[in-house]
């Protein structure tokens, strides 16, 4: 009987049966599927942090930029203000004094006021007398009878509403004819002052 090897005896030693490769295979297909399926369970954990923090982070600046236009808008509510208070001066200014120098001050500030705003995106909003009444442009402070006009359309502007952008920043404060022909006083907030339309410098 001839010599054998080391080699061979191991070689001899391996089980090639189908039953043994199949067993074997079958282990290793298992193990590849765990282990896919933990990858994949790793990159679906990854996904969703990473999802989570986008919208952490579009949530944030959301946040940041909603703060930013509201802080920006009571800083022009408070100029509007302002400039109400000078709109009110210029009307109200006699005839004689006209020419005054601090009446001519007051209509240059009156100016700069609006000129500074415009640079703001803020632009007034169109005469609203004989307009139809808006409730996301106008506010109603009355209801007047006898006007004449149709229903719901405004007859009066007791202040002027402004818009920033493509929203309001103010609505515009008028009397909405309620379409009845007797007359009667206005009702509501602005009650027993007739109201009129302001008019407002250039």
């Amino acid at each position: 009987m001839p010599h054998r090897t080391r080699a061979q005896e191991r070689i001899d030693e391996i089980d090639i049966s189908p039953t043994k490769l199949i067993a074997e295979i079958e282990q290793k297909t298992k193990e590849r599927d765990e282990a896919q399926a933990k990858a994949d369970e790793y990159l679906a954990g990854l996904q969703r942090e990473r999802a989570e923090f986008l919208n952490f982070k579009r949530r944030t600046e959301q946040d940041q930029a909603t703060a930013i236009s509201r802080a920006a808008d009571s800083l022009r509510l408070k100029v509007l203000e302002a400039l109400d208070d000078f709109d009110r001066a210029v009307d109200a200014r006699p005839a004689s004094l006209a020419d005054e120098p601090w009446a001519e001050g007051i209509v240059a500030i009156d100016r700069k006021l609006r000129a500074l705003l415009e640079r703001e995106g803020v632009r007034p909003m169109d005469p609203t007398v004989g307009q139809r009444f808006d409730p996301r442009l106008h506010q109603a402070l009355s209801h007047i009878t006898g006007s004449g006009r149709p229903a719901d359309e405004i007859v009066a502007e007791f202040q002027r509403g402004y818009m920033v952008a493509d929203r309001v920043l103010r609505p515009a404060l008028v009397a909405v004819s309620d379409g009845a022909d007797e007359p009667s006083a206005p009702n509501g907030d602005g009650a027993g002052a007739a109201p009129r339309q302001r008019t407002h410098p250039n």
